[in-house]
Order: structure tokens, then sequence, then C-alpha cells
């Protein structure tokens, strides 16, 4: 089987991961909630995990990291937990329902008002266009790093230099996040929301918040803490107000494990994406009756449908014929096909462990599929 779906998912997770992950299953106790030795060491070895996305993402200060389940949740703490009655937003057309659908309960419930960026003409986000909805009123701005449908990337730091000083900038880092360096500091990012299992090549369940030193959201979920117990309300400092109940000590150790492997990594792996991408995407501009929405990109991302046929055709035929696992549809990023004219594409997403060979094979499939369409 050929696993080209790494934007949905990694497919591939380096033996330290594994070893390291499997590990914490076999000795692990509550971090944070008891004296014990092993609840201690367990909690050691969270905050040694908070200290090194600290470095990995250039956060202030290592309780600045607050680890969630997904990048959805740590969206979700980044815009519910800092949005109020009434205040404005601007977003893009690109995003992802991680994104949409927060806003679209502001919307409903606390009367936030929400402006989207379009494309430009050649399908990214125009940053001029969004620069101009920004103005002193808008309480932050709320962006992709990277699209998960075409892989296309915005200028963010073009943004940050161009919005309002006091403007939060709130990023989602789902594709991004372990294939480029981010620094949130030095791009003046308030909140990044990151994906432990996709380019972080960790378990999925693991993700994190990282947030500049002004940015400090309310809670979105309540519950123990271990600190403060007596306190009937969350606690005022971070990271414990943004992390109720027990954390996914297995995930975390993971996310940790994965940020190490790639900091020696990470160029290395991203210069073959970008050679792999490269040779998808060209044998797929070549074929008749295909039409390409991806440029070459670090992510592994090459979106494209065939002409009378529909996306999820392909990708069962894909799957069924070839033992091809793509992904089909709207890749939960509803407002970007509009805006690209869609009713759904076929996304095939690459990992720096996938090899030449199956992009050959992949692109023969393609061949025989249309050919025979």
């Amino acid at each position: 089987m050929i696993y080209f779906d790494n934007a949905a998912t990694g497919g591939y997770k380096p033996e330290s991961v594994i070893t390291a992950t499997m590990a914490a299953l076999r000795a692990c106790a509550n971090p944070g909630r008891s004296g014990h030795a092993l609840s201690v060491a367990c909690a050691e070895r969270v905050y040694s995990v908070r200290k090194i996305l600290q470095s990995f993402f250039g956060a202030p200060s290592a309780d600045r990291v607050i680890f969630t389940k997904n990048c959805t949740e740590a969206l979700n703490i980044a815009i519910l937990g800092s949005l109020k009655e009434g205040d404005r937003v601007v977003t893009t057309v690109a995003e992802h329902n991680s994104v949409l659908r927060p806003l679209k309960f502001l919307e409903e419930h606390r009367g936030v008002k929400v402006r989207y960026a379009p494309l430009d003409r050649s399908g990214n986000i125009n940053i001029k266009a969004l620069i101009s909805l920004v103005d002193d009123s808008t309480s932050a701005v709320v962006m992709t790093l990277a699209s998960n449908v075409t892989g296309a990337a915005p200028d963010v730091y073009a943004v940050r230099r161009a919005i309002p000083a006091h403007t939060y900038l709130i990023c989602d880092g789902a594709q991004a996040c372990g294939h480029e360096s981010i620094d949130v500091t030095a791009l003046g990012i308030d909140a990044l929301a990151v994906a432990g299992h996709k380019g972080m090549l960790a378990a999925q369940g693991s993700g994190a918040l990282i947030m500049s030193s002004r940015f400090n959201p309310e809670p979105i979920m309540f519950g123990g803490t271990g600190s403060e117990s007596f306190n009937l309300a969350m606690p005022e400092f971070y990271p414990d107000r943004s992390e109720a109940g027990t954390l996914n000590y297995p995930a975390i150790i993971s996310l940790g494990e994965g940020a190490l492997y790639l900091k020696t990594r990470m160029y290395e792996h991203r210069d073959f994406l970008v050679y792999l991408t490269d040779k998808l995407l060209a044998g797929l501009t070549q074929m008749p009756f295909v039409r390409v929405y991806s440029r070459t990109n670090p992510y592994g991302i090459a979106s494209f449908d065939v002409e009378g046929a529909s996306s999820e055709d392909i990708a069962d035929r894909l799957s069924h014929d070839y033992s091809v696992c793509v992904r089909a549809g709207l890749h939960c990023a509803p407002l970007m096909h509009g805006a690209l004219g869609t009713s759904g594409l076929v996304r095939a997403s690459l990992s720096p462990f996938n090899t030449e060979g199956e992009v050959e094979y992949f692109l023969k499939a393609m061949r025989e599929i249309v050919d025979g369409r």
C-alpha cells in the first residue's frame, strides 16, 4: 500500500518516536496530580517537552506552551478564548473548518463581525486585500500558514508588519509545522496552533497552542488541574488555565520526540519533499483532462481534478485498484473550494518518507485511470 494522505495524518513515525511513546505507556502516571515518584517523573517529562517546544517554536517561555489533543482544540482555545462580544475579525476563504466553525459560532452567539479575504488570480490568499480589511477596530486576524487544499502559503510576516500592533495574529499551523522553521516571536504570531500527528511526526491525540506573552485566552473547558484545588475557578496562570483534566502523557512524549527528531533533519526533509512534490505535479500537469490546483510547495500537497469524473471516484479507483491512499472532497475547507470553483478535488499529500518509486507508480496509475475514464 502507498500512503499519500499525509496532510490528513502522517503515515510514518520515526522509531525514536515509537520507542518513547511505548515507554510512556508502560510507565505512565498522572503528571502533576500526585506526589509519588512516578507522578513526579511524568510531570518532569511533560515540562521537558514544554521546553523542547518553546525552543522549537520560539515561544517566550515554557508556560506559553499549552498541550491540546489536536490543532482544532488549539484553534478553539485561541479563537473562543480571546474574542469578546462585538469584536471584529478578519480571516480568509482559505481556512479550514477548525477556524471557520468557531468564528461562525461567535458570529451567531457573540455578535462577532467576521470579514473574509479572497484569493488572488493565482489561487493564493490575497494579502493586499486582507490588509485592506483590517483597521484599528480589528481584534484579530486568523489565518492559515499553509492551505490544506493547495499548499499555498501566505506571507504572514507581511501581514504582521501591516496590521495594527494591538491586533492579535492567530495562525493555523496544521500543515506547516514540522516542514519549516516557525518562530512565533520573530514573526509576531500571538497564537500558533500545532498539529502533532502530521509534519511533527507525533502520535494522534497530540497538539499544542504556542502563545505570545500578551495572549491570555479565557478557558473554554473547566476542571481539575492539580493546582489551586481549593479554588472553584480555573487558575489565573498558564498553562494550567487552559489545561483542564488529565493530559495525554504518551502523546505529549511523542510530540517532544518528534520535535527532537526534526531539529537536525527538517531542512533535509524539506528539500526532498519539494523534489518529490515537483515530480508528482509535473507528471499530473502533462496528463490530458487533469487540472492541477497546487504549485511547488514544501508541504507535499498536490490537489487536482479529472474532467468528467468526481474526486471520490478517482480516489476510490486509486484505493481499490492500485492500493494508493489519497483524500477526496472538500477537505473541510468549503470556502476555499468555492473560491477555486470546484466541487471537490483529489489531494495526494506526500511525506519525506515517501519515495520516487511510489510517485512514479502513482503517476502510472493516474495515466491508466485517465485513459480509461
